[in-house]
This record gives structure tokens, C-alpha cells and sequence, in this order.
């Protein structure tokens, strides 16, 4: 009896340390009947909804499908929150399966982007592969590699170039129309917004920066503004020769400063966090500049989201704008300074321009990102991959925004997301993080205040489970055997 109990009270100690630690021991079923009750209280913020649905004013339509025409399967589908969309990319949360609306349903049917006959292409980088499953930041509409615009709209010009393109009204975040608005690509020099828009609120415009020898090592006859080992520079002079002159020399100076401590690491990791914040899923920076570099790409669609969070800075706009600007002298290298002209052509050429970014390697090809204004709307174009012939890659911008003014104003084929929409949609709700852990509706000090109790309860069961077992062997030993009677017979009535 006595060993009887001493495992009988071993066995009620080890039971009760899943109880103190808030475990759940009930069979999966009952536990998953639980969660999912948990799950469906929680407001209607599932990562399974698309991000960025298709206003009902918006109609979709695939410019020049034929009826019933079938989407190539594979072929177009968009980056998905918590999913890898770019080297470097952050994991998280996917999808539930078979929850949330049907995403093939959505998406529209493959029609190739309108183009020249005949393109002479360089061979370019492959993007890495990515999940092609869930919801599609922007709408389940920009899940494709080929053409978008919505139902009724005029064809888009058929003279581009741009292996990919988007046209997006800044001021509501509608998307006008896409060719594969998400297929990754090299940036070249527009990758400067995103500096832009990383940087630019963190130093002040009138630092004085001094160039030091790091900041002049890059790639040999590539686009710089001319900096001078020593010199000292305003910081408002840099930007001026970031966004005018597309100055490598400028955009390595800034993201030293703009980096701290970190210096050019830092920043470039505060440039791939900002892309994740504004969900841009695609991008992923490895040079400042935009020089090339292994696993560099953006997308189409990034770029307008990017470009609208630089175009809401008054000084951003103010310097894109910049048709001309003084570099200061340094004397005795250079007595007299010299003046730097905007090389954004648009800015001369098209009525309403406001500014925008030039870019050229020869892995990206010809990148273009244009804003105009017209008639109280502003509409960003944004390209990549293109050729200089028929049309330079402003030009091909110029027609872009010819083409998205004439679509009307209330049509769209998706939206940009807003900053920090992807973060919110990605992380789990705090009620289901709170389940998930075994803590209801608890907050933190009541957390904290469970976590001390059950450290302590366990602790006190550990440390007497030896005490218990000994004093039941004890009991054992001392306790005095009875002697045998035999049982008392009783007379039967008769």
C-alpha cells in the first residue's frame, strides 16, 4: 500500500506540471475546436483576404482576352505577405488553406504586355523563385506577368519596351494598369528612391559632410556627380546630385551619414526594413546606388509605392524638381564650383511633370519612374527592363501617363497598400497569439504574474517528489503487521 501510494502521488505530481505550466492536454481535436471558436471571434483581419481588393467600381478585365480564355497556369502571380519576395525577405504568416475567397477566381487571364515586333534584349539576371500561393499585396487583379486595365479603358500604347510597368494615381492609390506589375528586375539608379525615402528624414539638410575615400569607391564610369576626396558639402547639396545628376558619389556619402554608427550596412538594412514597412515584398536593396549586385531586384509596383511615399515630402519634391543646381567650390582642388543640370527629360518635355528617376546598368536596362500632374490628378509611372529604341525610357514614361490620364478617374485594377498594411496583415491577431499560448484574454502584468506562479508551483512539486517517496517507504517499514484471524463463523438459521 505504502508503495501504492507513494507512485500514486509521483504520478498526481507529474500530471499536475502541464496544468502549472498552462499546457493543453486534451486531444487535438478538442484543442483545435477551441482555436478555431478563438479565430472566428477575432475582427475580420485574416492574412487569407487579398491586400489591396479591386474597388466594385474598378472592373477587371484582361485588355484583349478572348471570352472564357484560361490563365496560364504558373505564370503571374504576385508576392505574398510573410512570403520570401527577394533575397533577404522576412517569413511569416501564409494563407490558411481553403479559407478567405478564391484566388484563382480573382485573377485575371494571361494576355501579353503590348510590345514592338522585334526587341534586341541582354541577357539579365533570373529573379529567385517564390511562392506562388495567397494573397497578393495590391489585389488578387496584379497576379500576373502580363497585361491588366480595367474593363472599357483604351488600349495601352503598344510601342514600350519596359518588360514591366505600372501607372497608379498617387493622391487615392488606384492602380490604373499593369504589365506584370510584380516580376522582379535590377533597378539601376531609381533604387535612389528608396534611399530617398529611408534617409532623408533622419539628417539634416544642413550637415556638412566631409568625402572621404569609401565614399568615391564604386564602379568606374558610372553616373556621379563629381564629389572631392576632402571636400565639404551641405547635405541639400547631395540630395541635388543624388536626384538631378544620379551622383553614386552623393548616394554613398549620404547612406554613411544617414547609417550612423552602422554607416553603409546600416543603412542598407534600414532601406530593406522601410521597403517591408511600405510593402514593397519585392525589393531588396544591396547597394545604395543601385548598382548592380547579387540578388538586387524591385518590381514595378514597388516603385510606385515607394515613389508616393517620397512624392508626400515637400522637400523630395522640391529637389526632383530642380531643373539646375550649384555644386560650392573647394578650394584650392576647385576654386570656382560648378553647376549640375536635371538629366530627367521629362521635366522639360511634358506638360505637368513634377519629377521623377532615371536609371541605367547593363544588367537593368533602361528604369524610369515619372509623376505628372493633370487636372487635379497625379499619376505615377513607373518601368523597368527597357530598351532605348523605338522610344528612351522617359518616353516610354511620357506615354504612360498620356495613357493612364485617359482612363477614367473612378477605374482601377488594384491599389497601393498603405505603410505598414503587410505588417499588420502578417502578424497574427493578439487574441490568437494569446490562445496560442495558453493565456486567454491576460495582458501583460497578468502574463507575468501566471509565468512567476507556475515557475514557483512546478518547483514546489519538483523538489517534493523525493520527500513524498521516502516518507512512504518509511511508513512501509515501521508499520506493525496485525496477526491473522481466522473469520468468525456464524450458525446458519434453521
Amino acid at each position: 500500500m505504502g508503495a501504492t501510494r507513494a507512485v500514486g502521488a509521483l504520478l498526481g505530481a507529474v500530471l499536475a506540471v502541464p496544468a502549472l505550466l498552462g499546457v493543453d492536454t486534451r486531444p487535438a481535436a478538442a484543442a483545435s475546436t477551441t482555436a478555431a471558436k478563438t479565430t472566428a471571434a477575432t475582427p475580420a483581419t485574416a492574412v487569407s483576404q487579398p491586400l489591396g481588393a479591386v474597388p466594385a467600381a474598378g472592373a477587371v478585365a484582361a485588355v484583349g482576352a478572348a471570352p472564357g480564355a484560361d490563365a496560364v497556369p504558373g505564370v503571374g502571380a504576385g508576392p505574398r505577405v510573410g512570403v520570401v519576395a527577394g533575397v533577404g525577405a522576412v517569413s511569416g504568416v501564409r494563407a490558411a488553406p481553403g479559407t478567405g475567397p478564391s484566388a484563382a477566381a480573382a485573377r485575371p487571364a494571361f494576355v501579353p504586355c503590348p510590345q514592338p515586333a522585334k526587341v534586341d534584349r541582354k541577357p539579365r539576371p533570373s529573379p529567385p523563385p517564390r511562392d506562388r500561393t495567397g494573397p497578393v499585396v495590391g489585389g488578387d487583379g496584379l497576379a500576373t506577368a502580363g497585361l491588366i486595365a480595367p474593363a472599357g479603358a483604351p488600349s495601352p500604347p503598344g510601342n514600350l519596351t519596359a518588360t514591366s510597368w505600372l501607372v497608379a494615381d498617387l493622391g487615392t492609390g488606384a492602380v490604373l494598369g499593369a504589365c506584370g506589375p510584380h516580376e522582379q528586375s535590377p533597378p539601376a539608379s531609381v533604387q535612389k528612391l528608396l534611399l530617398a525615402a529611408t534617409v532623408m528624414a533622419k539628417v539634416d539638410p544642413t550637415q556638412v559632410v566631409q568625402v572621404n575615400q569609401a565614399d568615391l569607391d564604386f564602379e568606374r564610369g558610372s553616373s556621379a556627380v563629381g564629389l572631392l576626396l576632402g571636400g565639404r558639402y551641405p547635405v541639400e547639396t547631395l540630395w541635388l546630385g543624388l536626384l538631378l545628376n544620379s551622383g553614386n558619389d552623393a548616394a554613398n556619402v549620404l547612406a554613411r551619414v544617414g547609417g550612423g554608427d552602422a554607416g553603409v550596412p546600416g543603412t542598407l538594412a534600414a532601406m530593406n526594413g522601410e521597403a517591408r514597412h511600405l510593402g514593397a515584398l519585392d525589393t531588396h536593396a544591396v547597394t545604395p546606388s543601385g548598382l548592380d549586385g547579387p540578388g538586387q531586384f524591385t518590381s514595378a509596383y514597388d516603385l510606385a509605392l515607394i515613389s508616393r511615399v517620397d512624392f508626400a515630402r515637400s522637400d523630395f519634391s522640391r529637389y526632383t524638381a530642380t531643373e539646375r543646381a550649384q555644386i560650392p567650390a573647394q578650394p584650392p582642388q576647385d576654386p570656382k564650383g560648378f553647376q549640375i543640370q536635371n538629366e530627367n527629360t521629362l521635366l522639360f518635355q511634358y506638360p505637368g511633370a513634377l519629377g521623377g528617376k532615371t536609371g541605367f546598368t547593363d544588367l537593368a536596362r533602361h528604369t524610369y519612374v515619372g509623376v505628372a500632374e493633370r487636372n487635379g490628378r497625379r499619376l505615377v509611372v513607373t518601368l523597368l527592363g527597357a530598351e532605348a529604341v523605338p522610344l528612351r525610357g522617359w518616353q516610354q514614361g511620357a506615354e504612360l501617363l498620356d495613357w493612364g490620364f485617359s482612363v477614367p478617374a473612378g477605374a482601377s485594377v488594384g491599389r497601393l497598400v498603405e505603410p505598414g498594411e503587410t505588417e499588420r496583415r502578417a502578424a497574427p491577431p493578439a487574441t490568437v497569439r494569446r490562445a496560442a499560448a495558453g493565456l486567454g484574454a491576460a495582458g501583460p502584468v497578468q502574463r507575468a504574474a501566471w509565468s512567476a506562479g507556475r515557475v514557483a508551483g512546478v518547483a514546489a512539486v519538483l523538489a517534493s517528489l523525493p520527500l513524498m517517496v521516502v516518507t512512504a517507504v518509511r511508513r512501509r517499514r515501521v508499520q506493525p503487521v496485525a496477526p491473522r484471524r481466522e473469520p468468525t463463523r456464524r450458525s446458519r438459521p434453521r
